[in-house]
């Protein structure tokens, strides 16, 4: 959480839609993040816990509008007054007072299935969308497609696969749609929804997709137009952050979509088990737009073996994060991939290891979102998100506004993947 996680990119007082927003989460007293001391930084919406009760700091949102799947987004805060578990006034009106550019208010209701989402686990069927082409036969507008089914999930019993296209979600088009509306959707916390919170476990959703057959006796596409209608029962999944693959006997890539609880343990297993002697590693924080900070820190853990990470203000209080100095892989080659939808979180491991001379940095600048956000609970039992400050790279360098600027800069992104895999090769392990 690409790129994962989304489509407005514009600050906005307060946030509708599946976008993310990065968080300075943890178990923090009276509002107060505690970064290092035990603290936890959270990503808001893809994905990525902390409870308003204690306070939690936050990075803020927005992200690439390409793709994202229904484990990414949080509910959305929604304007108006809302009654019971969706009462917010308390929260709108701090929010409305402040001025802050990535403040945020929400309903007891929708941050806690916030929580659950940085928590790493979401309700829906599992599968990830993105904007593909149009097509005369698709109507106007970008089509949705199918980019990855999650394996054991309800979208995969059904045999749905990538490539499929979406075309409606419960009798509405999706074609020409955000993908994260169709997100919502899918998830259940469409407009139809009364709290803007994801539907229960169990509940019902009807998708309907088509599929050009591969009837030739090559394999290869017939231009035959298959027509599916299924009806899911959306389910609890755990989100799936990390992954990894082998791209040359000598390359190996660790994939991180978002920073969730759990992720930053997942990069070290990763570095630690499934990367072979001899290979160097891609790190690919395309589309990331975030997550719990303090998995992003465990992540750095990996490739440092201690030393500090980054600094943040929390209210004119200057704190520092470190890495654990227990074992981290500090010699073998590593490339960090980046672009405009490496945000928050993400931007915070890139600029530690760049800082570090510990990887080169390729691709794209990234989004710039360098400010921490405190969630404070109101009387009602909503929860504001004001800014207490920005969080600088180990040189000193703000990512606010200003992004991280790539060692090696690639356009077109396609040619990304092959640059930096080229650069890869050429490092050798460090002394």
């Amino acid at each position: 959480m690409p790129g994962s996680l989304f489509t407005d990119t514009r600050p906005r007082r307060r946030r509708r839609g599946a976008a993310l927003t990065l968080v300075f989460a943890g178990v923090l007293a009276t509002g107060a993040a505690t970064g290092a001391f035990g603290g936890e930084l959270t990503e808001r919406g893809t994905a990525p816990p902390g409870t308003p009760d204690g306070g939690t700091a936050r990075d803020a949102p927005g992200g690439a509008a390409h793709r994202t799947d229904d484990a990414k987004g949080g509910p959305a805060p929604r304007h108006g007054r809302q009654t019971g578990a969706g009462e917010k006034d308390s929260a709108d009106a701090l929010v409305s007072r402040s001025g802050d550019r990535w403040s945020a208010a929400y309903s007891a209701r929708e941050y806690a299935g916030l929580k659950r989402t940085l928590d790493g686990s979401y309700v829906g069927v599992g599968v990830s969308v993105r904007q593909a082409g149009g097509g005369p036969d698709r109507g106007p507008g970008p089509a949705v497609e199918v980019d990855r089914v999650q394996p054991g999930s309800p979208a995969e019993r059904a045999g749905i696969r990538p490539g499929d296209r979406l075309r409606s979600v419960d009798g509405t088009r999706t074609t020409g749609m955000p993908v994260t509306d169709v997100v919502a959707l899918l998830r259940g916390s469409g407009p139809g929804s009364r709290s803007g919170a994801a539907a229960e476990p169990g509940t019902r959703v009807r998708l309907h997709l088509t599929r050009v057959s591969a009837g030739g006796p090559d394999g290869r596409a017939d231009g035959t137009t298959e027509e599916r209608h299924v009806t899911l029962r959306r389910t609890r999944l755990d989100t799936e952050t990390v992954s990894v693959d082998r791209l040359r006997a000598d390359v190996t890539r660790i994939k991180v979509s978002s920073f969730t609880k759990g992720s930053g343990d997942r990069v070290r297993d990763a570095v630690r088990e499934k990367v072979p002697g001899g290979s160097g590693i891609l790190l690919d924080l395309r589309g990331n737009s975030g997550g719990l900070v303090r998995e992003a820190v465990t992540a750095a853990s990996a490739f440092l073996d201690g030393g500090l990470v980054a600094t943040y203000d929390d209210n004119g209080t200057q704190r520092a994060l470190y890495a654990r100095r227990d074992g981290g892989d500090a010699a073998r080659p590593v490339v960090v991939l980046v672009d405009g939808g490496t945000m928050s979180a993400a931007e915070l491991l890139a600029g530690a290891l760049q800082d570090r001379s510990r990887a080169v940095v390729v691709g794209s600048r990234t989004f710039g979102k360098g400010s921490v956000q405190v969630p404070r609970r109101q009387d009602d039992g909503s929860v504001a998100e004001l800014t207490v400050g920005h969080y600088t790279t180990p040189s000193g360098r703000d990512v606010e506004g200003e992004g991280l600027t790539p060692d090696l800069a690639v356009d077109p992104a396609a040619e990304a993947t092959e640059r930096a895999t080229k650069v890869l090769s050429g490092l050798g392990p460090r002394s």
